[in-house]
């Protein structure tokens, strides 16, 4: 994943918790301002199941 910060600060700031990781796939592939590339590294590297924070996910991605 190239645009790492970009990635947290919108799992901080954008995103609403709970949430499942079919909701946050969704809202990754809504977005225009990441690339195709990090767009697929996030489907691939985040795990079934729901998160009820940012941390959660970041933790999950390992980043």
């Amino acid at each position: 994943m190239q645009n790492k910060q970009g990635t947290i600060d919108h799992l901080r700031t954008h995103q609403s918790y709970p949430a499942t990781r079919a909701d946050l796939i969704k809202e990754c592939n809504d977005l225009a301002d990441f690339s195709d590339t990090d767009k697929a590294w996030f489907v691939t590297h985040l795990s079934e199941g729901s998160y009820n924070s940012a941390d959660e996910v970041i933790k999950a991605l390992g980043i």
